[in-house]
């Protein structure tokens, strides 16, 4: 079970996460987002390494995966956060990311950052919502499903889990959207060959960007162990 926790910025809660045992952590470049990485005053723009966390603590101790989540953003702007920031993933929330993908894997794996993969977030709400899948054959590495409410006019939000049912392809995904410190118990239940694991976010912040260690330990210790 991969263990994902996205939205993260400050230096000593990426240490206290990290510890845990995690395998990726998610930095957010979309300057819309409270969580920009470059919105505390000491990353403003993009630094080497990460070097706006001491020592670059995303180096230290066990290896974790960096992911870089995007909008709809420029492709020199995602080339260049990706070799700043030494990135192992790049996570796409964009509505056409087909030829995006294309043109980044081929620019990247070259020189800038050979082995890069990508993950194409899509929301969901209906079991159509799936057909989008097939457009990133050959292109995506993973994909990150999350819930849309079109009526609020929000995303990230808990979908239907039944409906994974419908998903047919064999790309593996990452099951986000409001999973929350009670849902462990069941993220164990869903048995979908493709599901490699979560990505946690907003549910587990004791503040913006700050994640709380006690839920996510507890919640960790049910998936690995349960």
């Amino acid at each position: 079970m991969i263990i994902k926790v996205c939205g993260m910025r400050e230096p000593e809660n990426i240490r206290a996460v990290k510890a845990l045992g995690v395998d990726m952590i998610g930095l957010v470049f979309s300057r819309r987002s409270p969580r920009y990485v470059a919105s505390v005053p000491s990353c403003a723009g993009l630094l080497p390494d990460y070097a706006c966390i001491d020592g670059d603590v995303m180096s230290e101790g066990s290896p974790v995966s960096r992911v870089g989540v995007f909008g709809s953003d420029m492709p020199q702007n995602i080339i260049t956060a990706a070799y700043n920031y030494k990135l192992d993933y790049i996570q796409l929330h964009g509505k056409d990311d087909e030829i995006m993908i294309d043109n980044l894997r081929h620019t990247l794996r070259d020189d800038i950052c050979p082995g890069i993969k990508f993950i194409k977030a899509i929301g969901i709400s209906t079991s159509k919502d799936f057909e989008l899948c097939h457009r990133y054959k050959g292109l995506a590495d993973m994909f990150l499903f999350y819930g849309i409410d079109d009526v609020n006019r929000r995303s990230d939000v808990r979908f239907d889990w039944t409906l994974l049912d419908c998903y047919d392809m064999d790309i593996p995904f990452i099951l986000g959207g409001g999973i929350g410190p009670d849902d462990a118990v069941e993220v164990l239940s869903i048995k979908h060959p493709m599901m490699a694991g979560v990505n946690l976010n907003r549910e587990f912040e004791s503040d913006i960007a700050v994640k709380d260690t006690a839920l996510l330990g507890k919640f960790i210790s049910v998936v690995r162990n349960g």
